[in-house]
């Protein structure tokens, strides 16, 4: 199981995380400066999981989904190529995308740019 970002905490059955962008770990992707961490993982046996995804201006990170995947783009922008049709979308501040199951995305970014996401994806064993 992975480790978790950001401190969690509760209020019945609600469930808070506080800083989960901060220190997120690398993606060691060769010439690409992506990391992404897991705020959340499957709490109380849901299916979905959440975190942030952060890029900074770099080789492009290419990733080929294996889950469907929600993301808002929290701060900057990031630049998607559709790698199997080769269409670009830019991606702004407050920009809402879904990557389903399947996709094969080239995500670059002319600064920087953070996203939130939320997956549908298990660690169960």
């Amino acid at each position: 199981m992975e480790t978790l970002v950001g401190t969690l905490s509760k209020a019945g059955s609600i469930h808070k995380v506080v800083g989960g962008y901060v220190g997120l770990p690398p993606m060691n992707e060769p010439g690409t400066e992506a990391a992404i961490g897991d705020s959340l993982h499957n709490p109380e046996g849901s299916v979905m999981c959440a975190g942030f995804f952060e890029l900074t201006a770099s080789e492009p990170l290419v990733y080929t989904y294996t889950y469907d995947e929600m993301k808002v783009v929290i701060a900057g922008e990031f630049i998607l190529t559709d790698e199997a049709t080769g269409e670009v979308t830019h991606a702004k501040e407050r920009d809402v995308l879904f990557f389903p199951k399947g996709t094969t995305v080239r995500f670059e970014t002319p600064e920087y740019g953070l996203g939130f996401f939320a997956g549908d994806r298990s660690f169960a064993p």
